[in-house]
């Protein structure tokens, strides 16, 4: 996969200085944490599951997580497995395994090029209960070749450690790696008095299976749902200061610069209907002068312009990727990971192995001061942006990257 790579060659050309790099299921888990982006939810009871994971992934979605826990009742759990393991056994049909890991191509019996394993997006599960994971990485046979891992909810150090040790033994099994995405979303998270023993519990588990935990995701839901809280469309994650504190205290002990952290995903926008609005859309107009104007429109429309307030807010305050539960969520999501030109000017030139020693410089847009041992960790994760969402053109704009990707 790559991200744009729906997007036509001559039209992906002329809007990048340096196009998406390509990754697939095999690829370094460094570029697999970046690579996520809007990581796509969608019901494990959908009775459509591989159709609609084929449509998306030629939309431009590059990982999705099939849900058997909160998304759905607690009464349909078992048919939402049995609707799982037959959707993959049927996209596994359909989707032709690459000869580089020893399967013959499956024919689908049908005109035109069958997709490929690389084809589709990183595939995930979110589970309930450590004994999921066995289970269905057994029922799944074969097929277990498209899943990327598993998505563990309600993670703490206690509750969290026989998941890791279920997946490590599913690891085994299945003969393949498989990684794990933790959701940070209990209440001992949230409370003030237990918050720090919780964080350093989870740091201590995550680290144990360093190799395995893929991305940290938050469960900002979850959050509110302990106070009786519901964000607006026209209020961020940001702007509910309980949920800002413990997104601040989740970074600052688990996403950390220096080697030890990882990965951290933004909360979900949960919008996507229009709705009466109280405030004045966000979105101001002067990107969308002439003819992207009725784009502007159409986002504001749908709330939209709070989602990518709320994406620029995520990266400012060390976050990478988002929850989504809406296909129309995506598209936004990857337009602002894609990396501005005078972005990546700044990274190159603070990590120029002449600039060792550190020092000072202007910028090359003339425009900023550029330190170069406080930018440095900036500028590494940057370029890793950079090599996996690209670099857009000087004169490209993220309202480019929007009409560009948005269906003719």
């Amino acid at each position: 996969m790559r991200h744009f790579g729906y997007i036509a060659p001559e039209i992906r050309k002329g809007l990048f200085h340096s196009e998406p790099c390509e990754f697939t299921l095999d690829s370094s888990p460094e570029v697999l944490s970046v690579a996520l982006g809007a990581t796509l939810y969608s019901p494990a009871t959908r009775l459509h599951l591989a159709d609609d994971i084929l449509k998306q992934a030629s939309r431009g979605v590059a990982s999705m997580v099939i849900c058997l826990e909160d998304s759905i009742d607690d009464a349909d759990v078992e048919q939402a497995e049995q609707n799982l393991i037959s959707q993959f056994l049927e996209l596994a049909r359909r989707a032709a395994p690459l000869s580089k890991a020893g399967e013959d191509a499956v024919s689908t019996g049908s005109t035109g090029s069958a997709p490929t394993i690389d084809d589709l997006p990183l595939l995930f599960v979110r589970v309930r209960e450590p004994a999921q994971i066995s289970d269905l990485v057994r029922r799944l046979g074969p097929a277990c070749a498209l899943l990327s891992g598993f998505v563990l909810p309600k993670f703490t150090e206690e509750r969290g450690a026989p998941f890791l040790e279920a997946l490590a033994a599913a690891e085994t099994a299945a003969r393949r790696r498989l990684f794990a995405m933790p959701v940070l979303e209990s209440p001992e998270l949230l409370h003030r008095e237990t918050r720090g023993e919780t964080l350093a519990g989870i740091a201590r588990t995550v680290d144990k299976y360093r190799d395995r935990v893929l991305a940290l995701r938050l469960g900002v839901t979850d959050f509110c749902s302990a106070y009786g809280l519901r964000r607006t469309p026209d209020m961020t994650a940001y702007d509910v200061q309980i949920v800002a504190s413990v997104i601040g205290d989740v970074v600052n002990a688990l996403g950390r610069a220096d080697g030890t952290g990882f990965t951290v995903t933004g909360p979900v926008w949960e919008y996507f209907k229009t709705q009466q609005r109280m405030f004045k859309p966000q979105l101001r107009s002067s990107p969308f002068l002439g003819r992207a104007e009725e784009l502007r429109s159409s986002l504001i429309e749908h709330d939209m312009d709070g989602l990518l307030r709320e994406i620029e807010l995520d990266r400012a305050n060390g976050l990478l990727g988002k929850t989504c539960i809406h296909p129309s969520h995506v598209l936004p999501v990857h337009a602002l990971s894609v990396v501005s030109h005078e972005e990546f000017s700044d990274a190159e030139d603070i990590l120029r192995p002449e600039r060792d020693g550190g020092g000072v410089l202007r910028s090359v847009y003339t425009n900023k001061m550029n330190e170069v041992k406080p930018h440095r960790a900036w500028a590494e994760r940057t370029l890793r942006r950079a090599s996996v969402f690209g670099v857009a053109r000087a004169e490209t704009g993220f309202v480019d990257l929007l009409t560009a990707g948005l269906p003719h």
